[in-house]
């Protein structure tokens, strides 16, 4: 089974920019599945002035890249397929719905999560490629 979703992709100082749920013991990017007839720009929109209380442009979003995953704590083997977005944020995002807390993490910070989603890996990995994050 798959499961499409977007994910909102923020560096600051090198940094990558994760949300915490209540009901997850992981970080996570800010981004979520569509809802039926949703494009990612609609989802983006909607998630982000949701979970961290900030109303991005659609122009100010830039499409990064795509990652297949396993899904972190699903079962029956459902696979993420992620489309990754880069917004330059000026604003002080504000956790809100069902986001607890937010912070930015560097490659070696994000190694010390007692749990770390797959998605992520590939995503952190990638962004030091391309010289993005530490």
């Amino acid at each position: 089974m798959e499961l499409r979703t977007v994910g909102l992709v923020v560096l600051k100082n090198r940094k990558l920019l994760q949300a915490h749920s209540k009901n997850k013991n992981a970080f996570y990017l800010t981004g979520r599945k569509a809802d039926k007839g949703e494009t990612a720009i609609q989802v983006f929109i909607r998630e982000i002035s949701e979970e961290l209380n900030i109303v991005p442009l659609a122009a100010d979003l830039e499409y990064y890249m795509q990652i297949s995953a396993p899904a972190y704590n699903e079962q029956n083997g459902i696979i993420m397929e992620q489309d990754y977005y880069l917004y330059e944020l000026n604003e002080t995002p504000i956790p809100n719905a069902e986001i607890c807390a937010h912070e930015y993490f560097d490659a070696d910070a994000y190694k010390l999560q007692p749990a770390q989603v797959p998605e992520i890996i590939i995503l952190i990995q990638q962004l030091q490629q391309d010289g993005l994050i530490g």
